[in-house]
């Protein structure tokens, strides 16, 4: 007959070091609320978790909750109380009520930082992360300079990725359609991912027509000042459409594809960009010597770190 094995020692969701606990989620039965409910006769540790609301930003508003009762709202926001919705005192002793925003359409959510951030994500990789957005017409040669630079980066032992317009719209944005309202939240969504990547780290190249000039300020806005270089390919359009690279402006001029830009839709260029790469009838610089200026840009302005 097997003998039977000693009882195993209590969990309360999780080891702890310093004063990292795991976290009582509001709903979710896990951390430190579930753990002690396995342990009823162990005391419940201190807790020290930080959480933020929405991360500070132009369209979000800022709530904190963190342990041991210290807590703060930011100015402009909206917080909504567990503890008042419920009638009852904090879930878990040591924890302030939680407070929750809303952001856009989604409620309750809360910030969750995390110890490593962005700082340390760049010094990992010896650079600054930064979103180079490439803006032109169909046929400018965007994509070509994104490519071009993202090789010249990588031989120099940087890590960039690559945004282009026409591979998102076979998945991530595949449920948009070039309608002006459509193609402003396909600038949203990118530019939203991008600033994740700079967020990580990376140096991410976004290569799309984006054609509206507001839909580009305002994923400027999403990142620090510096952080967003703009490249215009400042190439004409008789240039563009003599080349016509997937025989695009001909089905626009049959009047087989509506809403192309440059022919009945606007293109607004940059009015303050960062980069102007031109581009003339016979005179159109190689991708190396394209790449080679966004590189120098970013040398001189310390994204590439020695």
């Amino acid at each position: 007959m097997l003998a039977r094995a000693p009882p195993r020692p209590c969990s309360t969701g999780g080891e702890v070091a310093g004063d990292e606990q795991s976290a009582w989620w509001p709903g979710g039965g896990v951390g430190l609320a579930q753990g002690a409910a396995r342990c009823p006769g162990r005391p419940r540790a201190a807790v020290g978790v930080r959480m933020v609301a929405a991360r500070p930003g132009p369209r979000t508003t800022t709530v904190v909750a963190a342990a041991a009762g210290e807590r703060r709202t930011a100015a402009g926001s909206e917080p909504w109380s567990a503890e008042a919705a419920n009638g009852s005192s904090s879930a878990v002793a040591g924890i302030s009520t939680l407070l929750t925003s809303t952001v856009g359409k989604s409620t309750n959510i809360l910030w969750h930082d995390c110890p490593i951030g962005q700082n340390e994500r760049q010094n990992l990789l010896n650079q600054k992360g930064c979103v180079v957005w490439i803006t032109g017409l169909s046929g400018s040669g965007k994509s070509t300079l994104a490519c071009a630079l993202r090789r010249e980066l990588h031989i120099r032992g940087h890590l960039t990725y690559v945004l282009d317009g026409d591979n998102l719209r076979h998945g991530l944005n595949r449920d948009l359609s070039f309608k002006a309202e459509d193609r402003a939240e396909n600038i949203r969504r990118v530019g939203e991912v991008a600033k994740l990547f700079a967020d990580a780290g990376l140096i991410c190249i976004a290569s799309l027509i984006s054609p509206y000039r507001s839909d580009r300020i305002a994923c400027r806005s999403l990142l620090p000042k510096s952080s967003f270089i703009e490249v215009f390919l400042n190439a004409p359009l008789e240039v563009c459409e003599a080349r016509d690279p997937k025989g695009l402006y001909k089905l626009a001029r049959a009047g087989k594809i509506k809403g192309f830009t440059g022919i009945d839709d606007p293109y607004e260029p940059p009015s303050d960009c960062e980069i102007v790469i031109q581009c003339k009838v016979g005179d159109c610089p190689s991708p190396k010597s394209m790449a080679d200026q966004v590189v120098s840009y970013l040398e001189t302005n310390g994204f590439l770190h020695d």
